[in-house]
């Protein structure tokens, strides 16, 4: 093994932790994947909401239609 591949291998070693540690800062100081996360647990509660209702409210609603077809 020649000696000249060692430091490049070790070089690039320490430039993809520099990049990955520059990365990390970066994204540990954004708040926009924080806010993204928050927006789809508010969208996922409401469309359970909205699953809940339309579940509790169709037989209800089934029924109704099915005594206006009889009346007609």
């Amino acid at each position: 093994m020649s000696r000249k591949s060692k430091p490049a291998g070790s070089m690039r070693k320490f430039s993809l932790r520099l990049r990955l540690a520059i990365l990390s800062r970066r994204a540990a100081g954004s708040e926009d994947g924080a806010t993204a996360i928050e927006y789809a647990m508010i969208a996922a509660g409401v469309g359970a909401a909205v699953a809940a209702t339309v579940y509790s409210l169709g037989n209800t609603t089934a029924g109704l239609y099915q005594s206006i077809a009889s009346l007609l």
